[in-house]
């Protein structure tokens, strides 16, 4: 085959996913448990009619934008919505990074802003966690002071290692930051800290949403972000036309209109949350607190014993059980991530690890 080579700074780099294959119990990809209400599937089937297919679609999303701001106190000229997180973080980093620009991460954190930072053709510094995965602010003020960057991820509550940051560490970033900061916000709902309060016209933060995780909208893909009006309109210059599909837009307003189930949903995620949590504290496993729908676990035996990640990962997905390896990312040696499920799901997962962890005694 004659392919024509691509970018050299891309030739070292790999996609991001996380596998999909077919299995009973899936709680790799932190998706909600729930499903939308059935008057939700109701509404947007009666969208589906009203769509008028034949022309494009409001290109300013002014509708969604003017629901998401009065969820959040604001107006649609602090919204910008985007085809999940994914790409409302890419359209931060067009506007702000590239060649020449420097963002900055906190490590172990979510691996897409690295990835992204670098598909844009951005130099990428990374700052460190401590050994219990927090971050602390004199190594936040070092990269801050040696590199200048003109992005700063932080990501609250932190994927993949499940705590929220300190609102006063959040705070001085903010203060000290010589460009945008962008605190990623997709697990926002299960922790008791937001970032929204910080944002204003002479603030350079922009907040992450996502529908994916607790508004039940994951086969969506809608995100969005809140920030002050001329980041919004900076993010609209580097944004294709008609980026956000008629349908999607009428299913973002449609939820927006079951707020009470959401949050009825995250309570129960996050007592299930603190269940799974108990019960694996009693295995032979380290068990790090979560403020997210997920929880980081690794086994205690060294690998040489036969309980590694890997070996474990295996064994739950024998079991019929898939959750996330993430022993290859940096600083996460030998850990793996659950997702919350339901009960019964999350039933079938102890039941699997329990049998993966004694099989290796």
């Amino acid at each position: 085959m004659n392919r024509y080579p691509k970018r050299d700074d891309l030739r070292a780099m790999s996609g991001y996913h996380s596998p999909q294959v077919s299995v009973k119990v899936r709680l790799n990809t932190n998706e909600s448990p729930i499903a939308p209400p059935a008057e939700f599937l109701q509404a947007l089937a009666a969208a589906v009619g009203d769509v008028r297919w034949n022309r494009y679609p409001d290109r300013a999303a002014l509708e969604l934008r003017t629901a998401i701001g009065a969820l959040h106190g604001v107006g649609a000229d602090n919204i910008f919505v985007g085809n999940g997180s994914n790409e409302v973080l890419q359209a931060v980093l067009l506007a702000y990074s590239g060649a020449g620009r420097t963002v900055a991460t906190f490590e172990p954190t979510y691996q897409l802003h690295a990835h992204i930072a670098r598909i844009t053709g951005a130099t990428v510094v990374s700052g460190r966690r401590d050994a219990n995965f927090m971050l602390q602010a004199d190594e936040v003020q070092r990269v801050l002071s040696t590199h200048a960057p003109h992005v700063t991820f932080l990501c609250s509550p932190n994927n993949p290692t499940g705590m929220a940051e300190d609102p006063a560490l959040i705070q001085s970033t903010i203060d000290n930051a010589p460009g945008i900061v962008v605190v990623d916000e997709a697990y926002a709902q299960f922790s008791p800290h937001t970032a929204l309060s910080y944002i204003n016209e002479d603030s350079r933060v922009a907040v992450s949403r996502t529908f994916s995780k607790t508004w039940s909208m994951a086969a969506a893909r809608l995100g969005y972000v809140v920030g002050p009006n001329w980041m919004i309109e900076d993010l609209e210059v580097v944004t294709l036309p008609y980026h956000l599909d008629a349908l999607k837009q009428r299913a973002g307003i449609i939820a927006l209109q079951f707020l009470q189930h959401m949050e009825h949903g995250v309570q129960a995620v996050v007592a299930e949350r603190e269940r799974l949590i108990a019960a694996m504290q009693t295995m032979p496993l380290t068990v790090w607190p979560s403020q997210a729908n997920f929880i980081l676990f690794r086994p205690n035996k060294a690998a040489a014993a036969g309980n590694s990640a890997n070996a474990v990962w295996q064994a739950l997905l024998d079991g019929g059980v898939l959750v996330r390896d993430c022993s290859s990312w940096d600083g996460l040696d030998n850990c793996l991530r659950v997702t919350v499920g339901t009960a019964s799901e999350n039933d079938a997962f102890l039941v699997a690890l329990r049998s993966a962890l004694s099989a290796r005694d």
